[in-house]
C-alpha cells in the first residue's frame, strides 16, 4: 500500500535537493558571474560548458547527476527500514526522482527559474535502471557527436528509456507505471526544449562540438 505521508515528505526533500542549481552556485562562487546572464541564459551544464569552460561544465554536470541519483535513491532507505516493500521501490524512486527534476526546472531557491533538468534526469535513471541509463547516455553522445546538437541528443536519449523498457526483454518491468513515467518525462523534456526545437527549424540552434578538430 502506498503511504501518502512518505510520498509527500520524500518528494519534498527530493524537490529541495533538485532546487540546488549547481550552475548558478558555481558561477557565482568561482567566477563571479550569474550563468543566467551569459550564453544561452540557461542554468545548466551545457551553458556552463560554453561560458565557463570544460572544468566548470564537468563539475556542474557531475553534481547535477549526483543530486538526481541521490534524491531518487532516498526511496532505498524506506526499503532498508522496512517502511515499504521492495516491490514498491521503483514507484517511490520515480516519484522522488521526478520531484528532483522538477526542483531543478522550477527551483524554489531561484524564483522557480532553473535549468532543463537533463543531468538531474540522468541521475534519476541511473538510480532506477543503471544499464538502461548508460545506454541512454550512449545514445545522447552518439547523437551529439553526429548532429552537434545537445537538444536533439537530450530529446532522443530520453525517448530511448521508455522504448527500451517496452521492447527490450532485459529491461521489462513488473511496474507498468515506469513506462508511463518514462513517456511523461520525455514529454517534459520536449516541453522544456520548445525554444531549442524552434531554433532547430529556423537553423539558429547553437552547435556543440564535443570533439574539436585541431587547428594547424
Amino acid at each position: 500500500m502506498i503511504n501518502i505521508l512518505y510520498i509527500i515528505f520524500g518528494a519534498f526533500i527530493a524537490y529541495l535537493m533538485g532546487s540546488f542549481i549547481t550552475a548558478i552556485w558555481y558561477g557565482k562562487q568561482y567566477h563571479n558571474i550569474d550563468i543566467r546572464t551569459a550564453g544561452s541564459g540557461n542554468a545548466g551544464a551545457t551553458n556552463t560548458f560554453r561560458v565557463l569552460g570544460k572544468k566548470a561544465g564537468t563539475i556542474v554536470m557531475l553534481i547535477d547527476i549526483f543530486k538526481g541519483w541521490a534524491a531518487t535513491s532516498l526511496a532505498v532507505f524506506l526499503v532498508h527500514f522496512s517502511i515499504i516493500e521492495s516491490i514498491q521501490l521503483d514507484v517511490y524512486k520515480l516519484i522522488y526522482g521526478l520531484a528532483a527534476v522538477m526542483g531543478h526546472i522550477f527551483p524554489i531557491f531561484e524564483r522557480f527559474k532553473g535549468g532543463k533538468g537533463i543531468a538531474t534526469l540522468l541521475g534519476m535513471v541511473l538510480s532506477i535502471q543503471l544499464e538502461a541509463a548508460l545506454i541512454c547516455l550512449a545514445v545522447f553522445l552518439v547523437v551529439l557527436i553526429t548532429t552537434k546538437y545537445v537538444s536533439i541528443g537530450s530529446i532522443l536519449s530520453t525517448l530511448a528509456f521508455p522504448l527500451m523498457i517496452i521492447f527490450v526483454p532485459k529491461f521489462h518491468t513488473e511496474t507498468p507505471i515506469v513506462i508511463v513515467f518514462g513517456f511523461a518525462i520525455f514529454l517534459m523534456v520536449v516541453l522544456t526544449h520548445k525554444k531549442n526545437i524552434k531554433r532547430l527549424f529556423l537553423g539558429e540552434e547553437n552547435k556543440t562540438y564535443l570533439i574539436k578538430k585541431r587547428s594547424h
